[in-house]
């Protein structure tokens, strides 16, 4: 079944003749354009890119079978709204977490009798399977992170900022062939590594610092993600058992996950050993996400997620410990998921670094 195909049962399921796409990702999936700005509307007899004047260009190039129309001096509502009683359209279904309440309002003057339903994630889940080719670019973003974690090594001694690193990070990531980053580069040094999404600050890095380092890059718009924890000096015995804690946790995790497992029957399996550990309270995030065209999509690894886990789904394999006022670790890896088990896209070395100084 192609991607219009599948829209079009999307369209049946929510009992809908028109469908609003505003969620960029899921624009770029389902009609190739790959823009910032735009709404696209597929009705039973039209599908049209409504952006403005900056992207028509672009919008026509990248989206051949939609036909594209400028919205300059309109308005996307009242563009919108013209189409839909073209198409002789009763119910129209917008995404409620990308619809700002002042959007709704103008589409509520605009569209008259037309009824407005939400819709949530039956878009994104037709991106949960991915394909070959969507692998391959995800493989690639990942092989470029691992070129940069080998090559930002070299750059971290003692004094160098948290903020110096992720844009040096950054920096190699682009130099390596990324298009972009896929979220800003997480670097988190001594107490600093305690917090999970820590935000790179002017700290300098000292001997006896947990380093953490979460970054990823976007290779033909889809995403990589991985992190690693080094130690700047020599690991003391504490440092050295919560990392091989988490490797501990993360390696059984590797070693178990295939097609088929229910999300928090996975983020179980590292949880029982973090926890079992004596470092129950310290892993207070999931185990892991799926990665493609956005960062964070489904299906999940966590305590509560009821999703299976299935064939050719990415999901990324990041238990953490972290103590208050000490610091902590983060090993994450981004897998395929196969019948029988799973492939690992991330090769960066995971033994327990110690920069020598």
């Amino acid at each position: 079944m192609g991607i219009l195909e599948k829209v079009y049962e999307v369209m049946n399921q929510l009992t809908c003749d028109a469908i609003l796409i505003s969620n960029r990702h899921s624009m770029r999936y389902i009609t190739g354009y790959c823009g910032d700005t735009g709404i696209a509307v597929i009705t039973k007899t039209s599908k049209v890119i409504f952006t403005d004047f900056r992207y028509v260009y672009q919008a026509q190039a990248e989206a051949k079978e939609y036909e594209v129309k400028d919205i300059d001096q309109v308005g996307y509502a009242k563009c919108i709204a013209e189409l839909l009683k073209k198409d002789d359209v009763k119910c129209a279904a917008f995404d409620e977490e990308e619809t700002s309440y002042v959007t709704y309002s103008k589409y509520v003057n605009e569209f008259g009798e037309i009824k407005l339903i939400p819709y949530s994630n039956q878009l994104d889940a037709l991106r949960m399977v991915k394909t070959e080719q969507e692998l391959e670019y995800i493989k690639e973003a990942e092989r470029i992170g691992d070129i940069v974690f080998e090559k930002i090594l070299e750059e971290i001694k003692p004094g160098v900022t948290e903020l110096e690193i992720a844009a040096k990070i950054e920096y190699l990531l682009k130099t390596n062939g990324a298009e972009g980053i896929s979220f800003a580069p997480i670097v988190a040094s001594g107490i600093n590594s305690s917090m999970p999404h820590a935000v790179p600050s002017h700290k300098k890095i000292e001997v006896g610092d947990f380093l953490t380092m979460d970054f990823g890059c976007i290779y033909h718009g889809y995403c990589s993600d991985m992190t690693r924890t080094i130690v700047v000096g020599k690991a003391s015995e504490e440092q050295k058992k919560i990392y091989n804690t988490v490797l501990k946790a993360q390696l059984a995790v590797l070693d178990q996950l295939k097609a088929g497992m229910q999300g928090k029957a996975v983020d179980k399996i590292a949880r029982d050993i973090i926890y079992d550990a004596g470092y129950e309270g310290c892993f207070g995030h999931g185990l892991g996400h799926s990665v493609g065209l956005f960062i964070h999509e489904s299906p999940r690894a966590s305590m509560k997620a009821e999703e299976i886990i299935g064939e050719n789904m990415t999901i990324t394999v990041e238990p953490g410990i972290y103590v208050k006022d000490f610091g902590g670790v983060r090993i994450e890896d981004l897998c395929v998921v196969t019948k029988d088990g799973c492939i690992n896209f991330t090769h960066s070395p995971k033994e327990l670094i110690e920069l020598d100084f």
